[in-house]
């Protein structure tokens, strides 16, 4: 498959080798132009995959695995294991990729997606999915998003996270300089203080679970009328300074019990917050459904979901407004746009967390142009003054008054600037060095017998 210019240039070039055999001569510039207009890797069909690579970066706004898959002609594909995560999820999956054809994308993924799992589990089998997506989209020389179907918009709205402060005055400005910038969606993180008398909790209770991550449910902390009055100040002198007009989510409410959690949706309806995020752990449908069924704000979550299954079991049940999907968790572009058509069906949209590089939010845009109910997408580096220098091919700033551009260029459109990216690099680790350890091995993989 060759681009719409490529196909004007083979007819310019013939026009100009007609008129230059006319002339009994082969003009300069026809020479020049063979070249340029020919393909010289050979058919997609012989592409196969011949390493795995990686480097990790820190500060990009976290710490990201970045990963390289390379080919028998050349061409390379990009992907981020999810931050916080171990490159190793996605090099224990080389050797299962090795010498196959990165194009069935989707049969590799059904090879692979049994190692993943929620969370940054998912980050391996995502990356790697991202990966094989944008050598696919170089090898076609047509970006993602038109493999999966063509694009629903041209430009993705972005929400942000903003710096926080308990000065809710101070607060409230920062927010509004986020509009003044361009952005037309806004998210806070509204950690529930808890000084004396604002929550009720046993002291020394996370040690009792031997210092094991509990579901809220078993933290027995409780929101007191003090506690919902001081929240609800502190929003409600936000929104005194940034209005009601825009779209203001929240998050992080601390381990609160599911009635608790209602208590405070309902107390914070009135400043028209426009989604309560991971209230409790995604996996309690029936508790999710109670706070859903209960508060009148939209309920959003889905973040360290892996695979689209439980996002149907969520939307089947009702139990969100509003999923939240992380690519490099969910397992890739693909599996972000399955798992929005999915939502769709049940009348849920599709928010996109993304706390990533540029390949990562790259990634997500192009699963976002590609989705009719995608609706947000998140970015975490706002204040990284040098995200955007780590890739090149796309249009600086990336994110430009509250919207990324959907890149036009072959696969996810993008480069990695090396001398950017190798800024910050976490110390001791190399620049895409040999990973043969991870070549072969010795299992197994059938899930039955």
């Amino acid at each position: 498959m060759r681009s719409l210019n490529a196909a004007l240039g083979r007819r310019s070039f013939f026009k100009k080798t007609a008129g230059a055999l006319a002339a009994g001569v082969w003009a300069d510039e026809t020479l020049e132009a063979l070249p340029q207009n020919t393909n010289t890797n050979s058919k997609p069909s012989d592409l196969r995959i011949t390493d795995v690579r990686t480097m990790v970066m820190r500060g990009v706004p976290m710490t990201s695995p970045i990963i390289r898959i390379d080919t028998n002609q050349g061409i390379y594909g990009l992907g981020e294991v999810r931050d916080g995560a171990t490159k190793n999820y996605a090099l224990e999956l080389k050797s299962r990729i090795l010498n196959q054809n990165p194009c069935n994308v989707d049969l590799l993924f059904r090879k692979i997606k049994q190692f993943g799992g929620h969370a940054r589990q998912g980050g391996g089998v995502s990356g790697i999915e991202v990966a094989l997506w944008d050598l696919a989209g170089k090898a076609y020389n047509v970006p993602i998003f038109q493999m999966l179907g063509g694009k629903f918009r041209d430009r993705i709205r972005i929400y942000c996270d903003t710096t926080e402060s308990n000065d809710p005055k101070v607060f409230g400005q920062r927010l509004k300089d986020r509009v003044a910038s361009g952005f037309t969606w806004l998210k806070m993180d509204l950690n529930v203080v808890r000084p004396p008398g604002e929550a009720t909790a046993p002291e020394g209770i996370r040690a009792q679970y031997g210092g094991l991550p509990m579901e809220h449910s078993f933290m027995a902390t409780e929101i007191t009328e003090k506690g919902l009055a001081g929240v609800c100040d502190f929003v409600a002198q936000i929104r005194d300074v940034l209005g009601m007009t825009i779209p203001l989510s929240a998050d992080h409410f601390g381990p609160l019990s599911v009635n608790s959690c209602i208590r405070l949706g309902k107390a914070l309806t009135k400043y028209n917050i426009s989604w309560l995020e991971d209230m409790i752990p995604w996996q309690e449908t029936e508790l999710l459904k109670k706070i859903a069924d209960a508060v009148d704000i939209p309920i959003c979550t889905g973040e360290d979901i892996f695979l689209k299954e439980p996002f149907q079991v969520l939307c089947r049940e009702h139990a969100v407004d509003i999923i939240h999907v992380d690519l490099l968790t969910v397992g890739g572009i693909l599996e972000t746009k399955k798992t929005g058509d999915m939502a769709q069906d049940y009348g849920v949209p599709m928010a996109l967390h993304c706390a990533h590089t540029p390949i990562g939010a790259i990634a997500s845009v192009h699963a976002a142009a590609a989705t009719e109910n995608f609706l947000v997408l998140e970015n975490h580096a706002v204040d990284v003054p040098y995200w955007s220098d780590l890739v090149d091919g796309v249009d600086k700033p990336i994110v430009n008054k509250g919207y990324i551009a959907v890149p036009t260029k072959p696969g996810l459109g993008i480069t990695l600037n090396e001398e950017a990216c190798k800024q910050h690099m976490v110390p001791g680790e190399g620049w895409f060095e040999p990973t043969d350890q991870w070549n072969n091995v010795r299992s197994n993989d059938n899930l039955w017998s």
